[in-house]
């Protein structure tokens, strides 16, 4: 397997379990928690977006 798709794996993962946080913190009545999850996720995803553009645009992927 590629290297770039290892990394993705990476990204996905941790997104994965950046959402699983968000309801953790439901479950918990941890309003800091959620709102911690939902920035974490949206800041992974937007890294995992601009190393997806990277990649595709080095031909790596």
């Amino acid at each position: 397997m590629k290297r770039a798709k290892i990394v993705m794996a990476i990204y996905a993962l941790a997104a994965v379990l950046a959402m699983c946080s968000i309801g953790y913190s439901v479950a918990a009545s941890n309003v800091f928690g959620v709102i911690a999850g939902i920035v974490a996720t949206c800041v992974i995803f937007m890294t995992a977006f601009k190393m997806k553009r990277k990649l595709r645009a080095q031909g790596l992927l």
